[in-house]
């Protein structure tokens, strides 16, 4: 039975739905959770346009990472550019539709005895050269379809304005000014239009805390109300756009960024409540609005979210047995669980049967992570990059890739 026909079977099926992982699961496996509150939702640019690489073959792995496989008509590594001995990347990575555009690392960086910000430098793909180039001139960055522009924020947040820069020069085109300052940006689906979040306050805070574990007092999330306020919809092509306040509702941490929904006709934003993925859906009014129905069952806090197609909907870490990892696929409309596919975090989708994901080292208990191709149906993924490794002992990556659809 091909893909195809197991998906189209699963979803004719009248079975229970299967129940969910135990709360905290993933973030219990992953130790992801202050990472997830820290970082910006991953809001994936789409349309990309050709990039002069050349796809370069990579062993398939069983599911013990062990033994070169190569099962034919399994993978297909044709539109594959990966570099697995590269970690982190040098040179383009993209697997069908999606590439890693860009990729950051976080360095805290203390204002004073207690309080501190998370400071972002990015490494930005250069079409041209089909490579990643340093430009620490900028906070945010969120790449545009086609990756030839980007949207840049300048290095102290919130910004007074945002640039919108040429990746193959290195020059930014333009400047839109903004009323209220920007700390997040993220790209509609069509990349015509730009969401910008504002906030009052850098919203990659941090303050002392105590390390549970050892008692050490230690950088972390910064606990106190969001500094969020609001949004504006910037029209790319008048660079016109208004700002629309939304109230924060309740505390959260750190970062609380604006996304399209897929038909980008609405926003959403993550938010904290009593399980993890929780969103929260807004017209571009700024009033609170029910999810779309083929979003109502995504979470947030999954940044591949649904298929192409549509029809798929990629959800949270189920089960981790031999140093493996297997992340639930789900219908989008009911939620139920359609198959597993081998990743610990799913955050991209390379076509309709194919995804991105992170994926860690069967090789070693401790979680160290690369970004790996799988398929559904398949327990066999191919490496793209080479292995994270953890610069905090609690999960924390060392580099974060920023993804778009070429």
């Amino acid at each position: 039975m091909n893909v195809e026909e197991l998906v189209r079977d699963a979803l004719r099926e009248q079975a229970a739905q299967q129940p969910p992982a135990p709360p905290g699961f993933a973030d219990r496996v992953l130790g992801a959770r202050r990472r997830r509150r820290t970082r910006r939702l991953a809001s994936v640019a789409v349309a990309t346009a050709a990039v002069v690489a050349v796809g370069v073959g990579v062993p398939l792995l069983d599911s013990g990472g062990k033994r070169d496989v190569r099962p034919s008509g399994t993978l297909d590594s044709r539109d594959v550019i990966a570099h697995p001995d590269q970690g982190p990347p040098r040179e383009l990575i993209a697997a069908g539709r999606s590439a890693v555009a860009a990729y950051y690392t976080t360095e805290v960086v203390p204002r004073d005895s207690r309080y501190a910000t998370g400071e972002r430098t990015y490494r930005l793909l250069n079409p041209r050269t089909g490579r990643y180039e340093k430009d620490d001139r900028w906070s945010f960055v969120a790449v545009a379809p086609g990756l030839r522009t980007a949207a840049v924020l300048e290095r102290t947040l919130p910004a007074a304005r945002i640039g919108l820069l040429d990746l193959a020069t290195g020059e930014v085109e333009r400047w839109i000014p903004v009323s209220h300052g920007v700390g997040g940006l993220a790209f509609s689906r069509d990349g015509r239009r730009l969401v910008a979040t504002t906030y009052t306050d850098n919203p990659d805070g941090f303050e002392k805390a105590r390390d549970a574990r050892t008692g050490r007092s230690v950088w972390g999330p910064r606990f106190d109300s969001s500094s969020r306020t609001g949004f504006e919809v910037v029209d790319l092509a008048s660079g016109k756009g208004d700002w629309v306040a939304v109230a924060p509702g309740r505390e959260f941490l750190g970062r609380e960024d604006f996304a399209f929904s897929r038909a980008g006709d609405l926003l959403y934003s993550r938010i904290v409540g009593p399980r993890d993925g929780m969103q929260q859906f807004y017209d571009f009014t700024g009033r609170k609005v029910a999810a779309p129905a083929n979003e109502r069952q995504l979470r947030s806090d999954v940044s591949a979210r649904l298929s192409p197609g549509g029809r798929l909907a990629a959800w949270g870490l189920v089960a981790e047995p031999h140093h493996t990892s297997y992340s639930s696929i789900r219908d989008p409309l009911t939620g139920r669980e359609i198959t597993r596919v081998r990743g610990a975090e799913l955050v991209a989708w390379a076509d309709d049967e194919r995804l991105i994901a992170w994926e860690r080292d069967p090789d070693v208990e401790r979680y160290r992570p690369r970004l790996v191709l799988v398929t559904i149906g398949s327990t066999q993924v191919v490496p793209l990059s080479g292995f994270q490794e953890p610069n905090d002992g609690h999960g924390e990556r060392d580099w974060e890739p920023v993804f778009a659809d070429r």
